[in-house]
């Protein structure tokens, strides 16, 4: 594992760079003087990713969050997150990331659940990104947040931003898909960004 510098205070059990951004932007608008560089990823580290093997999204985010404490010593965050699909009695959910077989492939887990939902009608395509975001402590101190935002899909894709199920993503409310929002609005009413900020008050301690 790659040495920790100085200034690390919290590491984020994530690989994925879009989630390490969002929650740097997140705490940036909800802690004062927030500095980047005290909150690193697991990839910065060269950290292993844990198997996912819970069968809720909390647990998963602990599981992970118990995992990279263990291996760092720091405090640890870490999300799950997914979609869950009204007509398909909640799937992907836990799933969402490796629907199509293959973990992380979105185009691929995208093209699936479009595919699955081609000839059900608007009035039963909804849908809701639901996020645990756990905080572990080297004591074992736990804390969950959850965060949930829910919307319809679409049959197509719109957007170029964003990741994952967001292309064919909108929120209630909206008249565009998470894609196509710019990442401060979509911090303000996504699933995760719900989560995290809501466990903002427990990391400012730690900052």
């Amino acid at each position: 594992m790659n040495k920790l510098s100085d200034k690390v205070k919290l590491v984020l059990a994530t690989h994925n760079q879009h989630k390490l951004f969002e929650l740097h932007q997140i705490l940036a608008e909800e802690l004062n003087n927030f500095d980047p560089d005290a909150v690193v990823s697991a990839a910065g580290l060269g950290a292993p990713e844990p198997k996912e093997d819970g069968v809720t999204f909390e647990q998963n985010a602990l599981l992970k969050a118990h995992a990279l404490t263990d291996a760092t010593g720091l405090p640890a965050i870490a999300d799950d997150s997914g979609i869950c699909v009204d007509v398909l009695g909640g799937a992907p959910g836990i799933f969402s990331a490796r629907w199509a077989g293959r973990h992380g492939d979105d185009a691929a887990n995208l093209d699936l659940l479009l595919g699955q939902l081609a000839d059900v009608p608007d009035k039963y395509r909804g849908a809701a990104f639901v996020s645990a975001a756990a905080l572990v402590l080297p004591d074992g101190t736990e804390v969950v947040r959850m965060g949930k935002v829910s919307g319809q899909l679409l049959h197509e894709r719109h957007g170029e931003g964003g990741f994952g199920y967001d292309p064919i993503f909108r929120p209630d409310g909206y008249e565009v898909t998470t894609a196509q929002m710019s990442p401060e609005q979509k911090n303000q009413i996504s699933h995760r960004g719900i989560s995290f900020r809501a466990l903002a008050k427990d990391i400012a301690p730690l900052l």
